[in-house]
């Protein structure tokens, strides 16, 4: 004979399944600040829901992550559901949807940034943090992720913190940077704006100008590695090698403090069975300055016809 659960009594592994609660609302001084900055963002577009990307980073700049709070904010403010909210805060990872720490580091662990150190950099962060993937440090310094594609392959293995990036990283390097981190020691980045918090990061994406002075001019562009296909197709020389010095052991290292990661010479180790990407033999014939990748001959806009405008 079976026995049955005791009337009243949910058996095992079924839950009661209580209604969630509205979410409460800002406090009143923190929402009048949030409809204005909410009200510059919404008079950049035609129609007030396009606005949403640029509010969830808004709200996302105020906690730290995209709440309830701040999705019912958003919702309200532009006339949609919560539902419609959801749907696109959980959409896209540059939302965080639980607290996280002051500085996302991020390891690329797609293929190129993998087979060239990606993933020895996001398993050795892990064990000398103590967090796994998407975890925070208990003083909620630094939250580690592994991530896609950064559109960097060329500087690989790469790592982001707070959506800047730190080139051609080692093991090494990456805990040294994540110690500085903690530390609060300064760090810069390889190339691009100096590193502010995640929040102050995210109304920075929001729309709202980087008052730091110098950030903006700081900004850069794309890096002389990235060019180098451009280069070659327009048949210019490519000049010196952007890659950091090895010596014969293939050492390398990590910057002092404060310096640049793409600056100076590496101290740390960095196999020379493990090279940059850069390192690629530059003498095949695609890519031989004696032997350019120039225009089709009798194509719109030869080098014939450039020279003579």
């Amino acid at each position: 004979m079976t026995s049955t659960p005791a009337q009243g009594t949910p058996s095992q592994g079924v839950g009661l399944g209580m209604p969630e609660l509205p979410a409460p609302d800002y406090p009143q001084d923190v929402r009048a600040r949030l409809e204005t900055d909410a009200r510059e963002i919404i008079a950049r577009y035609p129609d007030s829901r396009s606005a949403l990307l640029p509010m969830l980073h808004l709200v996302q700049s105020e906690e730290g992550h995209v709440t309830r709070t701040g999705m019912r904010f958003c919702a309200e403010t532009l006339d949609l559901t919560t539902a419609e909210v959801t749907a696109v805060a959980t959409f896209y990872t540059m939302y965080r949807r639980r607290p996280s720490g002051d500085y996302q580091v991020g390891v690329c662990t797609n293929t190129l940034c993998a087979v060239m150190g990606g993933d020895a950099i996001f398993e050795d962060l892990q064990q000398h943090l103590g967090v796994g993937n998407n975890g925070t440090t208990p003083d909620g310094k630094v939250t580690l992720e592994h991530i896609e594609c950064n559109a960097a392959c060329d500087f690989a293995p790469v790592v982001m913190v707070n959506w800047e990036f730190f080139d051609n990283m080692t093991p090494a390097a990456a805990r040294q940077l994540v110690d500085d981190l903690i530390e609060g020691r300064p760090v810069t980045p390889t190339r691009g704006a100096p590193l502010c918090t995640f929040k102050e990061t995210a109304r920075i994406l929001a729309g709202f100008p980087d008052e730091r002075p110098g950030a903006v001019e700081a900004g850069g562009s794309a890096g002389p590695a990235s060019l180098l296909g451009l280069r070659l197709a327009k048949g210019q020389p490519l000049g010196a090698r952007v890659v950091h010095p090895r010596d014969a052991a293939g050492q390398g290292g990590e910057p002092s403090h404060g310096a640049s990661w793409g600056d100076g010479p590496r101290t740390g180790p960095s196999p020379a069975s493990h090279p940059s990407s850069h390192d690629a033999p530059s003498t095949t014939s695609a890519s031989d300055p004696a032997h350019p990748a120039g225009p089709v001959a009798g194509s719109a806009g030869s080098a014939e016809e450039e020279e003579g405008e």
